[in-house]
């Protein structure tokens, strides 16, 4: 009830928020104007209003060539304005009313002095998989990414610290753990902005991913894909976009079905009980009201089933004789063979964005809010997850999420752009758990707990409400015509499990000394707050003299992070087409949040390191020009931290006495970590194309226990993967028909098995390996 109280109140004050901005400029609008003098705001309309079907088709062809053609050459889409000739029918003119609100947009939200990695739609599809590819592996083509187990990506030494926006809004964090909540169907282009971010950036920073989303103006028409192979891949989707007058609308859903939800716990071909069931759906509708005036709708929903592969050969650690031969234990389901295990866990994500996007004058303005719900279930074998772990847990997390985001562009004068805004984030999480555990009945001779044969329930549940909050304002000056400085403040505030502010000064310049070069170097203070969902609250003394009693009975606060970063880096424009770049950042950190899998439940918690360090540097490549495209990305990090100071509990006594005074290897430290793509398109110019691609992925290895916490890394491996796409243009020569598109994808053409985690370090579960070689087929109907 709290909740929904708080986000009709966020809801009321974006309202009138905005409603009280706009009014009062253009109060101050029309005092400006000249007396007699009128402003008018009107959509485009055409010049003739009836025309016949083939010359609506040519334009509807000629606006969608127009998006191609801006793809092709590596703009974002709705970055250039479109010019169209009047007496055109309505979708060439809608689609520069689009590209005008689209780059107004972009502006919200600069990225002067960052790092940035783009994907446009040509990227996109090139990727082996394209469209059916996770979000997680599209990114892992950017420089300073490295994969790990569950579906998670470190962007230059930090754990999951990355934000996901959807056209410039923030989505707030979910409880997703090998689950993928947003598709790259959905995406129109997306970016991956690394570095000392501009002020309008906080909460997570360790990368903003910002997808550009498609709408019916720009993306009419429908497209029907089935694709599937290997392990029972089934993976049928569906997207449609069009217009209406002022209205457009775009939505795509698929269904996903395989066994490879999660990675195998052995190098063989086959995980046991990998089962795995997804559907997702994404849709957006917008109503362009004039040139000056949009409200968009964004809402998605996801919802996953999995398996939890089993890891044969393991040896019990409770398995009481008295116990195990009961009648109590006949009647519990499960079993004591490791790979008969019988773990599930299920998944859900909700979230729905309303945005309003208004140009007046010298202001522009997007105000939004949005919800997001979250949830996780681990449901135990209840037989085996007691013998091997001393606890079978019932487990239930959720949090939902509300808020509102509101950002400013005020084009102050010819060089200053001022820029400000403010985000408020209301959650609450909720987390339960109901365990069946042995009670301890004292020791043996070795001075060995022993338990009771009979295990015993323990309820535990905990629910908090709390606030994230942030405003910020910056001026982009641009003092010389070569030379942009953008500097600005953030405040930032967290109320939740810990009460913590901080004022962020953030500074970039960018200098473009010589033609085709560019420079940036930059410095920002950071505040990341302890994500809400991975915080536990856990009532320790419930399972003291119990099989799953903590050694360390210690559970500190989990505390906000703290950052002083610089980043620097050079691009340089060698030939058209070919561009270089190298970027070197440093992080100190105070209380840097990491984030472990702690017992069966896939759910991760957070902790503290007290210091922190993070450096590293990265070198970029790539060229596109006619049917080719090739790029490369290396990079080198290091990232280390020492003395844990909070959720204590999870760790044991021995290792947090080493940690405490010494520096150790965070454990998704990745010294070396690379990719690298070439696509070519052979009769790129004819009705029947086909495109051959292929990519590389390579890192040195995550972190390991050695003879010390993290000491050790787990081999090294690189993988490939290739693809074929053989497109027919109009094949069934039907004007209802458009483009047929036939594929071949292998994923890890070589067939190399490799370890992504050995089961050891620092918040470490299983082990998890990479796929093996998996190849898949997929045909696609446009209409």
């Amino acid at each position: 009830m709290l909740v929904s109280r708080l986000s009709f109140l966020l809801a009321c004050s974006t309202v009138c928020t905005t409603a009280g901005f706009l009014f009062c400029i253009e109060k101050a609008q029309a005092q400006t104007l000249p007396v007699g003098t009128a402003q008018t705001a009107q959509t485009i309309q055409p010049t003739v209003d009836k025309k016949s079907a083939q010359e609506k088709k040519t334009a509807e062809a000629a606006a969608r060539k127009v998006q191609q053609d801006d793809t092709a050459k590596g703009k974002p889409t709705g970055q250039e304005t479109v010019s169209i000739k009047p007496g055109l029918a309505n979708t060439p003119e809608r689609v520069t009313v689009t590209a005008h609100l689209d780059r107004a947009r972009s502006e919200l939200q600069p990225d002067t002095g960052a790092t940035v990695y783009r994907f446009d739609r040509k990227a996109l599809e090139t990727i082996p998989g394209g469209d059916n590819t996770p979000l997680n592996q599209v990114l892992l083509q950017a420089p300073g990414v490295a994969q790990d187990s569950y579906g998670q990506i470190h962007v230059r030494g930090d754990h999951n610290e990355v934000q996901f926006r959807l056209d410039g809004v923030q989505l707030p964090e979910g409880l997703n753990v090998f689950g993928q909540a947003l598709m790259t169907r959905f995406a129109d282009s997306m970016s991956l902005t690394t570095g000392a971010l501009p002020s309008e950036f906080g909460f997570l920073q360790a990368a903003v991913v910002d997808i550009t989303t498609k709408n019916g103006t720009t993306n009419a028409g429908g497209n029907a894909s089935i694709y599937g192979g290997a392990r029972d891949y089934f993976f049928p989707s569906l997207q449609y976009g069009g217009h209406q007058g002022k209205w457009d609308y775009f939505a795509t859903a698929d269904f996903v079905h395989d066994r490879v939800g999660i990675e195998n716990t052995t190098k063989s071909f086959n995980a046991v009980h990998d089962l795995s069931n997804q559907y997702h759906f994404l849709g957006h509708l917008r109503y362009t009201a004039d040139e000056n005036t949009r409200i968009s709708f964004i809402a998605g929903v996801s919802n996953a089933e999995y398996q939890l592969p089993n890891n044969p050969g393991q040896q019990t650690q409770f398995a009481e004789p008295s116990y195990t031969g009961s009648n109590l234990a006949q009647k519990l389901d499960g079993s004591v063979d490791s790979s008969s295990l019988n773990e599930h866990q299920k998944q859900i994500t909700d979230f729905a964005i309303l945005a309003l996007q208004k140009e007046i004058g010298a202001f522009s303005l997007q105000s939004s809010v949005f919800t997001r719900y979250s949830s996780l279930r681990y449901s135990p074998d209840e037989l085996g997850d007691l013998v091997y772990n001393g606890i079978a847990q019932r487990a239930a997390r959720s949090i939902f999420s509300t808020g509102t985001q509101h950002d400013v562009t005020w084009h102050a004068a010819k060089d200053h752009t001022v820029r400000f805004g403010f985000q408020v984030f209301v959650e609450r999480t909720i987390s339960k758990t109901d365990s069946t555990v042995f009670g301890a009945n004292g020791v043996d001779d070795d001075g060995n707990p022993t338990f009771d044969s009979t295990p015993v329930k323990v309820y535990d549940g905990s629910g908090k409400t709390g606030t994230v909050y942030g405003l910020y304002a910056q001026d982009e000056w641009t003092p010389l015509r070569n030379l942009t400085v953008n500097y600005g403040l953030r405040f930032d505030g967290v109320s939740e499990y810990t009460s913590e502010k901080q004022v962020s000064p953030r500074l970039n310049v960018v200098w473009k000394p010589w033609r085709g070069a560019t420079l940036h170097a930059g410095y920002s203070r950071y505040f990341t707050p302890p994500p809400f969902e991975v915080v536990s609250s856990s009532a320790l003394y419930k399972f003291a003299n119990t099989s799953s009693a903590a050694e360390v009975m210690q559970n500190s606060t989990v505390k906000a992070e703290r950052d002083h970063y610089f980043d620097a880096g050079i691009q340089q424009q060698i030939l058209p087409g070919w561009r270089v770049s190298f970027d070197a950042y440093y992080k100190l950190a105070n209380n840097l949040i990491d984030e472990g899998q702690f017992g069966a439940p896939i759910v991760l918690s957070g902790f503290n390191y007290r210091k922190g360090q993070v450096n590293g540097y990265e070198v970029s490549t790539s060229y596109d020009k006619g049917p080719l495209s090739l790029y490369g990305n290396f990079s080198w990090s290091r990232a280390i931290g020492k003395d844990i100071t909070s959720a204590q509990f999870n760790f044991g006594q021995d290792d947090l006495n080493y940690i405490q005074h010494r520096w150790i290897h965070l454990d998704h430290d990745q010294r070396w970590t690379a990719s690298a793509g070439a696509a070519y398109s052979f009769f790129h110019k004819s009705w029947h194309p086909l495109r051959v691609s292929a990519t590389m992925v390579y890192g040195s290895g995550l972190r390991a226990d050695g003879d010390v916490p993290n000491g050790a890394v787990v081999p090294e491996y690189a993988t490939f993967n290739f693809a074929a796409v053989q497109t027919f243009k109009n094949l069934f020569g039907h004007s209802f028909l458009g483009n047929t598109q036939i594929r071949l994808d292998v994923t890890n053409l070589f067939d190399r098995a490799y370890l992504l985690r050995d089961g050891s370090g620092i918040g470490v579960g299983a082990p998890q390996y990479g796929l093996r070689r998996t190849i898949l087929t997929g045909i696609s109907q446009s209409f």
